[in-house]
């Protein structure tokens, strides 16, 4: 009776009597599992009817304030648990019928069917806290009973019901559900809370604006499956993506963070390394410093190797099942699942082993950047010797930017060999001692690599070199493009990149070739190694050729391949990464300025401000040959000590070691109070006028407008058309030399410092300006300061309070103006070089001695003289053309949208590749079919009793060998193709580089050209071609792959085609937003670069102005933008890669079912063995594809803007052949200017309006005028860097616009403002087309005073110029191009503000050169100095772009109201005032 009642008990419950409860002993007790069972149901009801009770509850209007809400953060992630559970109902459902005809058996099936509907609901309605509480309770407790119960269930040995299997995994689901909620709450991330505070806060809040990446509030799931990239994407895909709409990146991913984490423990560990005297080491340090991050990604990939290391084992069981005569229907299914399992597992933790390995890799970049970047900016004299900028942006931009990679890498390179070690030990389980013989050719074919991997390293070790060396030089001519053009030399630099470039493009044809090599080797391995291995078996007969073992081993053979290839390119990659740590390390490890050398203190109310005591300083750190030595100075406070001295007498070096930029070897140095510098060469930031005058300070407009004014900028910024809010390029491109330097001087009043220290500020401005910012700058607005000036003008020193005169690296004399001049000697000789240079004065006209008289009996008139000068508007000028309408500096060209096939087009077009491109396709058509034909025949034969294991095994091998031939000759045309293309864009790129105009120079930073001759270059030499043919193969792969496994289990097709088509869909959806983002990033790369070499160009002065933090944080900002970038750039494609291997394995799980679920003998096994091993690698292949193509619609980017620049505008041409003059003209050097007008651009207003006169053949004549007056523009419309825009210029009466650009340039001689050297000897510097002998450059060596310094050294004309020719002073670079002017022996000759950087004397020097040199030629002075042009036959005043007057010197002097007269008495008043 008990038995009855407890069956029926039973019943109730919905357990049949006969499963689990018929075993029991008849007595229900609570470790009964049908009771448990039953108490979970129970549990399941109370809390179902709580769930509602809350639904109901929210329905009343007062508690209405929450809203529907999830809960995980993404609408699909819900959708596919509320499935599950659906599923679950289903199963429970369907199971309750088969029972129908018993109610009470069926009612529980039911209840349960019910609470999983009400289940999946829960996951989309919780309207208020309560209703949520609830759902979390119950998805959590539930699932944790359920669990607990099934796992006792397993343990006693008893099988799950068919609706538990199904519903369980929905467990599982509803606990991730548990979790994400839970943390999400941790993260402060309620989606129903209101926000109640916003009331308290700030209207304005700036902060709000910023817009941080989702993944810092995602859940659990939308991290696991990257949804928190959908509304990024989402946008992408309804508008085109630009900078403001990607979110940023925050907390440990920040430069901020990371670089801190590393500076600290760097700096632990050289202090730990100082002490015990071990050798450092940067790895161990960033390994320490991100431990945890490599950790994490080390168990990812742990994980992918464990599932992909199984995989072969899988295989073996679905075969061993399909070979069953009696199958068990649930052994299928837990076969299928545990593919299912293995699947998710390898897809989850590769996608994240790339993502976090990446993102690491992008701290690990981002820190080292910073530091290097920080370091630069602390970095000795020495070590800025020891690394030139080209370098230490190489550091930033090679070196750290490739450690990015450098995570997965390191884990490739121990999870390789452990995934070689579990293959070899499945082929030994599989074959037994069969496999023996096959590891021979393995070994083989392993150390093979080694060697190949090694020539490879080689050669693209050289290849590095050529193209640092190639880059240099590009960098180099990009920036002096402008004297290449004026000096006619575009043939002879574009010969020399072209060179570097055919020596660099060997290296790549030997790398590209030995590639092809590499792709047989690989798949001949696995074919080979088989052969041997089944050969082997058939032999010792240790296991049975059937279909289970043939498949299984070929599937091990796959899961080998990948770690026997990149095994040697791993040993490669990791090299690499050592080189560039060390050179990285090297940096960080050198001498940094040292803070001591130069005490600063604050000023407090000490008179003292510049204390120096028995200084010595050298350049060199050794103190070997001193630069400075025996130094005694102490400046006063309000104190204005002028330097003066030859040319290399150690007037820069004594600025220098008051600043602590040369290393102290004895003595002291004090400085109190803020200092500001004013550099010899200027020094400009990118960014606005304004930028560059406030620095970073606050913008204070009454300081503003006092600096502007002091520093007679306030008529140039009137006459810009966008104010000081207009852009300076690049180095301050588009400003006259004397603009730039007024803007750095205005930045130093700005500052409101205690001390100046100006280093010859007026050297590139005229007379008159420079009168101007002496008087109305140093000695008014700075009368309060100490003021420590460098300077070559004589005519201000009467003025300063002490004089000192360098002589050869001393102090020789200080003191006043008077007492120095009654002491003799050097000081003596500048002042007399000085005065006879302006003795042409005296005899030009000698009624000039009443003005000269007037001016120096009243000293009060000299600043009003001078404010009435700076009031005639007649000789207040315009600024420069370029900058007067529109902002100069161009934005960057991005294509945007959709490129479609074009750059394909365009790629295989311009490199006239159809032919390789058509070849690479077949070769892997045909490749594909011999492999599909091989497993094909191992699937047949092995259900032939009559093939002998020698035939299965030779036709096997004889066509998968020859396959190969197919995989070669793919690979060959691909680097054929590639090689074609690399050749093509570069020379397309580097003629039309070379042939644009002036113009175009002006308006692009040279970091533009540079990354497109660089970096997309590159992407072209190496990524494209193989991208191409991967694409290819990855393509070809997947249709055959389906197609097979078509052919075994047609059903497969029914979910591939819809798989397909929505994969499709899904990469179309990605590539949109993905497209933008490498767009973007590739514009967010450049000023990385770009500020990092501007910075290292200016950073004395950064130091003097202590903007070094200032300039660090900027820096960051820059790096974390970038990163921001190729952090979402990465994701997205993890993004789309994990959702296509999802709908993958939907294709291979259907195949999987199939398989189980037809009948026994309808597939045979080597059939089934076929459709599984290439179902496998399904997957792997769409992944490869997909990766591959995402790659290629990236890299095709780089051939889009290559090709933005190979269709520049052009010149002129070089030579007009029907047009040539002859080889004799000019031969008088008359010339003639007709109605001459001039604009930059089109739409530009003129610059020169209307200028006619005529310079009479052999005159000397002198163009003066305002800083920015035209002078320049004259000039590049005489060398036709800029074509008149109407009138015409006739050079003995032939129309210079008639004959081509080289014949005409190479007929006139410059000596152009800013002199420019080249990297080389002094040899090539003097003469680069090598048209002339040594005697002869000795000869001009001797005429330009260089002789003496160069035959000094031991190199002689081969004595070594560095880049720029920064081992020559100033002057002596000027030197250097009189220098090639006088080997050019033109008849006309233009000096542009040529002697702006020489003192007097060697300027008196320098005219007296000319004179006689160029006697009978025609010369053209644009000249500072008023005793410049005095001489001069006729004088040339421009104003506004309009010729004022064009007169002899004496016709215009004896016209007191002429410009000329004006400028010429204000120097008079200067110079008579210094003699008195």
């Amino acid at each position: 009776m008990a038995d009855k009642g407890d069956t029926a008990a039973m019943a109730v419950l919905g357990w049949s009597p006969s499963w689990i409860c018929g075993r029991q002993d008849g007595w229900l007790t609570v470790a009964s599992l049908c009771v448990q069972r039953s108490l979970i149901d129970c549990v399941n009801v109370v809390l179902l009817v709580a769930y509602v009770s809350a639904l109901v509850a929210a329905c009343v209007p007062l508690q209405r304030a929450g809203r529907r809400s999830s809960c995980c953060g993404w609408r699909w992630e819900v959708l596919m648990v509320s499935v599950c559970c659906v599923a679950a109902a289903a199963g429970y459902g369907v199971t309750g019928f088969q029972d129908a005809s018993n109610i009470a058996a069926v009612a529980p099936y039911f209840v349960r069917g019910l609470v999983w509907v009400v289940l999946a609901a829960s996951l989309h309605v919780q309207p208020t806290r309560p209703a949520r509480a609830v759902a979390v309770l119950w998805w959590g407790l539930f699932s944790l009973l359920i669990t607990a119960y099934n796992v006792e269930l397993l343990a006693g040995g008893l099988r799950l019901d068919v609706a538990e299997a199904i519903a369980w995994p929905a467990n599982f689901l509803l606990l991730l559900c548990v979790l994400d909620s839970l943390l999400r709450r941790s993260h402060g991330h309620h989606q129903d809370a209101p926000n109640d505070d916003g009331l308290s806060e700030p209207l304005i809040d700036k902060d709000k604006a910023v817009q941080y990446s989702e993944l810092y509030r995602a859940g659990l799931f939308s991290q696991l499956a990257f949804s928190w990239l959908n509304p990024l994407l989402r946008l992408g895909r309804s508008k085109v993506l630009d900078l403001a709409d990607v979110p940023l990146i925050a907390g440990e991913d920040s430069a901020q963070n990371a670089s801190q984490k590393f500076a600290e423990a760097w700096s632990r560990h050289v202090h730990d390394k100082a002490r015990s005297r071990r050798s450092s080491s940067l790895a161990l340090v960033l390994f320490k410093c991100f431990l945890g991050e490599i950790a994490l990604t080390g168990f990812y990939a742990f994980l992918r190797m464990l599932s992909i290391a199984v995989s072969p084992l899988l295989l073996f069981a679905f075969v061993w099942y399909s070979n069953q005569e009696e199958r068990d229907l649930r052994a299928g299914l837990q076969l299928v699942g545990c593919l299912l399992l293995m699947k998710l597992v390898e897809s989850l933790s590769q996608r994240h082993w790339f993502f976090d390995s990446r993102r690491t890799g992008m701290r690990i970049r981002s820190a080292l950047m910073a530091v290097i970047f920080q370091k630069q900016l602390r970095l000795s004299s020495q070590g800025r010797k020891n690394h030139s900028t080209g370098e230490i942006v190489n550091y930033i931009a090679v070196d750290a930017y490739r450690l990015g990679d450098a995570i997965s890498w390191l884990h490739m390179g121990w999870s390789s060999p452990l995934q070689l070690a579990f293959a070899v030990g499945t082929l030994f389980w599989a074959l037994k001692l069969g496999a023996l013989p096959g590891l021979a050719p393995l070994v083989i074919f392993g150390f093979l690599n080694v060697p190949f991997a090694k020539i490879l390293q080689g050669y693209q070790a050289k290849f590095m070199v050529a193209q640092d060396e190639r880059l240099r030089s590009t960098s180099e001519i990009l920036n002096s493009m402008k004297i290449i053009k004026l000096q006619s030399w575009e043939e002879k630099f574009r010969h020399v990149i072209q060179s570097l470039r055919d020596a660099e493009f060997r290296w790549l044809s030997e790398t590209q070739m030995k590639k092809a090599y590499g792709a047989v080797m690989y798949w001949m391995s696995p074919t080979v190694v088989s052969a041997v291995m089944y050969t082997a078996t058939a032999i010792i007969g240790s296991a049975p050729l059937n279909a289970s073992t043939l498949f299984t081993v070929l599937a091990t053979l796959r899961v080998m391949a990948e770690p026997v290839r990149f095994l040697p390119e791993i040993l490669t990659i990791m090299i690499q990464y050592k080189v560039s740590l060390d050179r990285i390390e090297k940096f960080l490890l050198e001498d940094e300025i040292k803070e001591e050398d130069v005490r600063r203190e604050p000023s407090n109310d000490s008179d003292i401000r510049i204390q120096v005591q028995d200084g010595n300083f050298s350049w060199n750190a050794s103190g070997a040959h001193l630069s400075l030595w025996n130094v005694n100075l102490s400046i006063s406070r309000g104190e204005k000590v002028a330097v003066c001295g030859p040319v290399g007498s150690g007037k820069s070096s004594l600025l220098h070691a008051l600043l602590g930029e040369i290393p102290r070897i004895s003595g002291s140095v004090e400085v109190f109070g803020s200092v500001a510098y004013v550099s010899q060469n200027s020094w400009i930031q990118s960014g606005t006028v304004r930028d560059n005058i406030l620095f970073g300070k606050p913008y204070n407009k009454e300081l503003y407008e006092k600096a502007i004014k002091a520093c007679a900028l306030d008529k140039d910024i009137e006459n810009f058309d966008h104010g000081d809010l207009t852009e300076i390029g690049q180095r301050g491109l588009n400003m006259s030399g004397g603009q730039k330097q007024r803007i750095q001087l205005a930045r130093a009043v700005y500052n409101d410092a205690d001390v100046y220290l100006l280093d010859d500020p007026f050297s590139a401005v005229d007379a008159h300006t420079a009168a101007v910012l002496f008087y109305d700058c140093v000695m008014t607005a700075l009368a309060e300061k100490t003021v420590f000036l460098v300077t070559h003008q004589v005519e201000f020193l009467t003025e300063t309070d002490r004089i000192l005169v360098m002589e050869g690296g001393k102090v020789g004399q200080q003191g006043k103006y008077s007492e120095l001049l009654e002491s003799g000697t050097a000081f003596e000789k500048l002042v007399s070089a000085h005065q006879s240079s302006i003795t042409a004065l005296d005899t030009s006209a000698s009624n000039q001695n009443q003005v000269q008289g007037q001016l120096v009996s009243d000293d009060n008139i000299v600043p009003s003289a001078l404010q009435a000068t700076r009031q005639a508007s007649d000789i207040e000028i315009s600024a420069k053309g370029p900058s007067a309408v529109i902002q100069l500096t161009e934005e960057e060209e991005k294509g945007i949208g959709v490129l479609g096939w074009k750059p394909y087009k365009d790629y295989i077009n311009v490199s006239k590749g159809t032919f390789q491109f058509s070849g690479m396709c077949a070769s892997q058509v045909l490749f594909t079919c011999f492999q599909i034909m091989s497993t094909y025949w191992l699937a047949v034969a092995v259900q032939m009793d009559n093939v002998s294991a020698a035939l299965l095994v030779g036709a096997y091998s004889g066509l998968s060998i020859f396959s190969c031939c197919f995989a070669y000759s793919r690979s060959l045309f691909a680097a054929t193709l590639g090689l074609k293309a690399s050749k093509a864009f570069f020379s397309g790129l580097m003629d039309s580089v070379f042939k644009a105009p002036m113009s175009f120079f002006d308006s692009t930073p040279v970091g533009r050209i540079l990354t497109r001759a660089s970096s997309d270059l590159s992407i072209l030499d190496f990524d494209i071609p193989y991208s191409m043919a991967f694409v290819a193969t990855g393509g070809i792969e997947v249709v055959t792959t389906v197609l097979v496994m078509g052919t075994v289990t047609w059903q497969v097709l029914v979910v591939a085609i819809p798989v397909t088509i929505t994969m499709v869909y899904v990469q179309r959806y990605y590539v949109s937003s993905a497209r933008e983002l490498v767009r973007i990033n590739g514009t967010t790369k450049a000023p990385v670069m770009n500020y990092a070499s501007e910075s290292i160009l200016g950073v004395v002065t950064i130091r003097a102005f202590t903007a070094t933090e200032r300039f660090i944080h900027n820096n960051m900002k820059l790096i974390d933008t970038d990163a921001t970038l190729f952090f979402h750039t990465v994701a997205a494609q993890e993004w789309v890669l994990i959702r296509v291997e999802a709908l993958q394995s939907l294709t291979i799980l259907t195949s999987a079912l199939f398989l189980v679920l037809v009948p026994p003998g309808v597939i045979s096994p080597g059939f089934a063995g076929l459709c599984l091993s290439y179902a496998l690698t399904l997957t792997s292949a769409q992944v490869f594809l997909t990766r591959f193509y995402s790659y290629l619609e990236n890299y095709i980017i780089s051939v889009e803007r290559i090709k933005q620049y190979m269709h520049l505008p052009s010149e002129p041409p070089a030579i007009i052949p029907e047009n040539r003059p002859p080889s004799s003209w000019p031969q008088e050097g008359r010339i003639d200017l007709q109605d001459l007008k001039v604009r930059y651009r089109p739409n530009a207003p003129l610059v020169l309006k209307g200028i006619t006169c005529v310079v009479a053949a052999g005159n000397k004549i002198g163009v003066v005028g305002r800083t920015g007056s035209g002078k320049s523009t004259l000039i590049s419309s005489l060398f036709r860097l800029v074509d008149p825009a109407g009138g015409r210029i006739l050079i003995d009466k032939l129309d210079i616009c008639s004959v081509g650009l080289k014949d005409l340039r190479t007929k006139l001689s410059i000596i152009p403002q800013e002199p420019t050297l080249f990297r080389g000897t002094v040899r090539n510097n003097l003469d680069p087309l090598g048209l002339h002998s040594d005697q002869e450059i000795w000869e001009a060596l001797e005429k330009c005073q260089l002789k003496t310094a160069i035959s000094s050294t031991p190199a002689l004309l081969d004595t070594v110029v560095s880049d720029d020719g920064d081992n020559w002073s100033a002057g002596q670079r000027q030197l250097f191009c009189l220098g090639r002017v006088l080997l050019r022996r033109n008849k006309i000759l233009v000096l542009d503000e040529a002697t702006a950087s020489i003192d007097s004397a060697t300027d008196a020097i320098l005219q007296k050169v000319i004179r006689q040199q160029f006697s009978s030629c025609t010369v053209i002075t644009i000249a500072h100095r008023v005793p410049t042009v005095t001489d001069s036959d006729r004088v040339m005043v421009l104003s506004y772009g309009k010729l004022l007057e064009y007169e002899t010197p004496a016709k215009l002097l004896e016209d007191k109201q002429s410009a000329f007269a004006k400028l010429v008495a204000e120097y008079w008043a200067n110079t008579r005032r210094n003699s008195t």
